[in-house]
């Protein structure tokens, strides 16, 4: 969670009680388990003919998903499109007004637990539940992880050889790499898992040796640290999402990654809003984008998939999902920790 947004919206729904009418729909198909299940939802959906959205998705990458549904179901999927602090905001700015106009709301994992305070969520079955990897849908099914955006370390294949590369997080510390370092300024999510893991006294010992010894540029949004990396002004960038460097290489870019341990990743995820005025069309997009079809389009466009039924491209990484519950009741520790250590320690 980062620092600012959600303190900024706490404060300000902190005395807040929200009346949430009663939606005229009729939601039992999102919580059936009954056989012909998909064939009524379907039919619900198609009467709805639309479904809104609410999406943090890659923009590059936002239309070449939806397409295929719409094409599929002949259903028009509208879409608003921001980073997931200012789809979170949205979504409790709106039901604060009583406005009720997003159906699916599908963001990163620490946002979406901010939602479900609000009571903004409603739970859901999907067929589809079964194929998704441990951890991908809680308990109380109020979301599903479509994909995991895994922290991995990007490189400038020209200004770093792979012999060099470090193997461990401690190897950061070497004077090599002074003035190389780069990391998004708001992933405090990555640090504190790095730092639990290893026990806190010895993890802010670790990071204070690197930044002590090497510094770190700070740069906010991991696009444009991509783009550093590509020209070189970021040789080595510690918190990128696994996809962006992989589409990079892909494409011919001077760019490569490595994926210290522990790997951590982030989920990304998809829910059903509790006052959707489409709510069959929906449950119908959630189970859309857990399909083994789209799951295995997710993994075409470099992305890490959640269905055991779609290849990845990264199945030998040890990956563990960070609990968005821990980084919503912790942000003010961790982003200061973060801030302190890392992004605003003085020169």
């Amino acid at each position: 969670m980062k620092s600012s947004r959600l303190r900024r919206l706490f404060l300000a729904l902190a005395a807040l009680t929200i009346a949430l009418p009663v939606a005229a729909q009729d939601n039992s198909l999102l919580t059936s388990k009954a056989a012909d299940r998909s064939t009524k939802l379907l039919a619900a959906a198609t009467a709805e003919k639309e479904v809104n959205l609410y999406t943090a998705f890659r923009p590059q990458d936002l239309q070449t998903v939806v397409a295929p549904f719409e094409k599929k179901y002949g259903i028009k999927v509208k879409v608003w499109r921001s980073g997931s602090d200012n789809v979170m905001r949205r979504v409790i700015t709106e039901a604060t007004a009583k406005r009720n106009e997003v159906d699916v709301v599908m963001i990163t994992s620490p946002e979406l637990e901010a939602v479900n305070r609000e009571k903004l969520l409603q739970p859901i079955e999907s067929p589809y539940f079964a194929d998704l990897l441990p951890g991908s849908v809680p308990a109380h099914k109020l979301w599903a992880t479509v994909l995991m955006n895994v922290w991995v370390q990007a490189y400038n294949t020209n200004a770093v050889k792979k012999e060099d590369l470090p193997k461990t997080y401690q190897d950061l510390a070497d004077p090599k790499w002074k003035g190389k370092l780069g990391v998004e300024n708001k992933v405090f999510e990555w640090y504190a898992s790095i730092v639990r893991d290893m026990g806190e006294e010895k993890g802010i010992k670790m990071f204070n040796e690197i930044i002590g010894t090497n510094g770190v540029s700070t740069r906010q949004g991991m696009s444009l640290l991509n783009n550093m990396v590509v020209a070189g002004e970021v040789p080595l960038a510690l918190t990128m999402y696994v996809d962006i460097p992989e589409k990079g290489k892909r494409a011919g870019q001077p760019i490569d990654w490595i994926a210290l341990e522990p790997t951590f990743a982030m989920g990304f995820n998809v829910a059903v809003a509790r006052n959707a005025p489409r709510p069959n069309a929906a449950a119908l997009f959630a189970d859309y984008m857990l399909s083994p079809d789209t799951q295995k389009l997710l993994a075409s466009l470099y992305f890490y998939p959640t269905s055991t039924k779609a290849p990845s491209n990264y199945s030998k990484m040890k990956v563990r999902l960070i609990d968005p519950v821990f980084s919503v009741d912790t942000y003010d520790k961790w982003t200061k920790s973060y801030e302190d250590v890392v992004t605003k320690r003085p020169k």
